[in-house]
């Protein structure tokens, strides 16, 4: 299993787990909020260096 792959399928998880107890649009929220704040939170280099990764890994 691909590391993408892993973390998609914890993200799924821990949607699934907050959903009863939060809501669903407050766990929605969270499952799409902290890897946008994590990604926002990175400085102009590495997030460069993180989309040039990623076209590669497209590409293959």
């Amino acid at each position: 299993m691909s590391t993408r792959t892993k973390i998609v399928v914890g993200g799924v998880a821990v949607g699934l787990l907050l959903i009863p107890l939060i809501g669903f649009w407050w766990a929605l929220l969270v499952v799409l909020g902290v890897p946008a704040a994590a990604y926002l939170a990175l400085d102009p280099g590495q997030r460069r260096r993180l989309r040039r990764v990623s076209r590669k890994e497209i590409g293959r």
